[in-house]
């Protein structure tokens, strides 16, 4: 699934390729893409420019001339550029005809991303944005203390959470586990205030580091031709051992999660 840095990486490569192109019609292969009324949705973007593109966590609001939309990738959502010769693959499902001569379309192998229409202005006050937790680079370390002091969910389950922290997933949860030396079973109110400030500035770090190689590539994600770099950094997610103790990496499931942890290094 793409995380934070594989939509931020979407979010700037889109911004190359579409920034202030103007719709001129919409065609929806697979409507259900589409939350609400399709036909709305169509009508409320003809005719619109693309004036800029932001991320709020795994979500991308494009923001247009007098509304927006915000597009959640899912499991294995992603956009392509291709001319109107070029052949609509059995997975692409909405297509953006731009006044250029050029498509925007967005493809979904599995059809669990979705889009919807939200207030240009406001929608970062709206559901679904409103009930999202900060993203790491702006959490405040005594709000999520309180949190975590009322929780026994383990420390993994919390990282996923995205009310609790926004933009973290499975990958990136291992990672920041790991780099804290934290069992990822480990209740969230067994963290003290040093291991919460210590979490905040690491899973900051770590998206931070991923956000600069374009993400990581695991299964199918791509950008505009673009693979991420990222997985040639992981130190424990789908590795075999530690790279700082060489025991081998344990694999369990925690909230039906696949979580790659070392015994040795995290206690």
């Amino acid at each position: 699934m793409p995380e934070l840095p594989e939509v931020e990486t979407v979010r700037r490569t889109l911004k190359n390729l579409v920034l202030n192109a103007k719709i001129i019609n919409v065609t929806a292969i697979y409507d259900k893409i589409i939350s609400g009324d399709t036909n709305k949705f169509i009508d409320a973007v003809s005719g619109q420019t693309i004036r800029d593109i932001g991320r709020v966590g795994k979500y991308l609001i494009f923001i247009l001339d007098d509304i927006a939309f915000i597009s959640h990738l899912r499991m294995e959502g992603k956009y392509n550029i291709a001319g109107p010769e070029v052949e609509i693959n059995k997975h692409e499902h909405i297509i953006f005809h731009l006044a250029d001569n050029r498509e925007l379309r967005y493809q979904d192998t599995r059809k669990f991303g979705r889009m919807e229409l939200v207030s240009r202005d406001t929608y970062l006050s709206e559901p679904p944005l409103n009930k999202l937790g900060p993203e790491p680079f702006f959490a405040d370390a005594e709000i999520l203390y309180e949190k975590l002091k009322r929780s026994r969910l383990p420390i993994k389950s919390l990282l996923l959470d995205q009310r609790f922290l926004n933009g973290i997933g499975n990958i990136y949860a291992n990672e920041i586990c790991y780099r804290l030396k934290i069992d990822p079973r480990t209740p969230g109110n067994r963290l003290t205030e040093k291991q919460t400030d210590e979490l905040i500035k690491v899973a900051g770090e770590i998206l931070n580091e991923a956000i600069e190689l374009g993400g990581t590539t695991i299964h199918s994600f791509t950008t505009g031709g673009i693979s991420g770099l990222f997985q040639t950094k992981l130190s424990v997610h789908g590795q075999k051992s530690c790279p700082s103790c060489q025991s081998p990496v344990a694999k369990i499931a925690i909230g039906g999660r696949g979580t790659y942890f070392c015994k040795n290094c995290q206690k």
